[in-house]
């Protein structure tokens, strides 16, 4: 029996979904734990138990699907495809029972969606660029092309990094604000003198601006949490060579 840690969110109860770290896994080394990237350079045996740990964990017997992420707004319906064909996409949608979508993230932002009357679930992975580009509003709309109604949408943001450790350059600040000079109020100023920029709340945001009716934020910092969370830009401070990645599921049962 593994001890996969799953944390649910009260936003999407009566929905199989969870968020995963790195407790219950197979790996060793710099990515011991549940590391679900192939692109980490792991085992990939130990990666695929771990997917299938996960699965387990949340879904048992349900098909597990996921997208090649870019960093992208684009959304599509979960299909068929092999793992080695995924779709290039930041985001799945799906009213198929026993389809679970999976977003994978090292720091980057994981939100999970669903309207539950109509048997609707959605998955993002929203980093700055896909949460600047719209990933979270594109979702939406791609949810309520297959039935839903963004009012009875509900979703939650995963773990992610936090705004303590997220630090910036003026640039970045100058290209969230270009357009939206109100989403200043997502960066403080940080210790070093530059500005830390709140993930998080800036997707929150734009998800309830959209018309999601309830947003649950979870709070959880992948940086500071290196025992139970991966976090890209931790090991890059560390100089590590390689980082793993979580997950984070949803789906409908059979």
């Amino acid at each position: 029996m593994s001890n996969v840690e799953v944390v649910r969110a009260a936003a999407l109860d009566g929905i199989p979904h969870g968020f995963l770290g790195r407790r219950g896994g197979v790996s060793q080394g710099l990515v011991a734990g549940l590391n679900v990237g192939w692109g980490s350079g792991d085992d990939r045996d130990a990666i695929a138990e771990n997917r299938r740990r996960a699965v387990a964990a949340v879904l048992p017997g349900a098909r597990l699907v996921t997208v090649h992420q870019v960093h992208s707004p684009t959304v599509v319906e979960a299909g068929d495809w092999p793992d080695d064909a995924r779709p290039h996409a930041d985001a799945l949608v799906s009213d198929r029972p026993g389809t679970l979508l999976g977003i994978l993230t090292a720091d980057c932002a994981p939100v999970l969606l669903a309207d539950g009357e109509a048997g609707i679930v959605g998955a993002a992975h929203a980093g700055w660029r896909g949460a600047l580009a719209g990933v979270g509003e594109a979702v939406v709309a791609a949810m309520e092309r297959l039935g839903a109604r963004r009012e009875r949408i509900a979703a939650a943001i995963g773990p992610c990094i936090g705004a303590r450790y997220y630090e910036v350059g003026q640039d970045f600040r100058s290209e969230i604000t270009g357009d939206a000079p109100e989403s200043d109020r997502f960066f403080s100023d940080g210790p070093a003198g530059k500005p830390h920029f709140d993930l998080e709340a800036y997707l929150a945001a734009r998800l309830a601006e959209a018309g999601v009716s309830r947003v649950e934020a979870l709070g959880l910092d992948t940086y500071a949490n290196a025992d139970r969370f991966y976090s890209y830009r931790r090991a890059s401070h560390r100089d590590e060579p390689s980082y793993g990645r979580q997950i984070s599921l949803i789906g409908l049962p059979e």
